[in-house]
């Protein structure tokens, strides 16, 4: 590039004078770089108040500038919620795995508690064993066991008032089927 292209590319970019330009790169020995510093020391050249550095106020640099601000926010948001998703995600985890310890699943004999075990514990039975779980925890009803949840929270007194009205109707049941034999005899 010729030392007359040099100073028309300064004039474009930076907005001075072509004297200004002339002599600025004069004394930077025809350095861009140097003789835009120069003249931003100079206060000749405005510097945007984003903090980012665009030389000239053409509207092309403007373009490239938004343009660039764009990639940055996507590619950064883009990681970011992907980390989000899964912290989040992990969190959930954790506040149901607390919770799952803090509520306890009681089995209840004649008014006295005779066992307990964390929520977490009965999900694994269940999950794992339901052939056996399920139909012992049904005919434990009709032995005379009730079952209720221990915790803190109120979903806790509504799955309390499910379990009760299982009680009942197994007690109920089992009330039918001996009015039943006591009938046929």
């Amino acid at each position: 590039m010729e030392n007359f292209e040099k100073v028309e590319k300064l004039r474009e970019k930076t907005g001075v004078s072509y004297e200004d330009a002339k002599n600025v790169l004069e004394q930077n020995n025809y350095d861009m770089l140097e003789a835009i510093i120069a003249l931003e020391r100079e206060g000749k050249v405005n510097t945007p108040k984003d903090g980012t550095y665009y030389t000239g106020a053409s509207q092309d640099m403007e373009n490239v500038r938004k343009y660039e601000l764009a990639q940055r926010q996507y590619a950064g948001s883009g990681q970011s919620n992907v980390k989000d998703g899964f912290k989040k995600i992990g969190d959930f985890f954790a506040k149901i795995f607390h919770k799952s310890m803090e509520i306890e699943f009681c089995i209840n004999k004649d008014g006295e508690q005779k066992a307990n075990v964390p929520l977490l514990v009965l999900i694994i039975l269940i999950l794992g064993f339901f052939w056996i779980t399920v139909p012992l925890i049904v005919i434990g009803l009709f032995f005379g066991f009730s079952y209720n949840f221990v915790g803190v929270d109120k979903v806790v007194v509504d799955v309390n008032e499910v379990c009760d009205k299982a009680s009942q109707t197994a007690e109920n049941i089992k009330n039918e089927f001996k009015k039943d034999e006591e009938e046929n005899e």
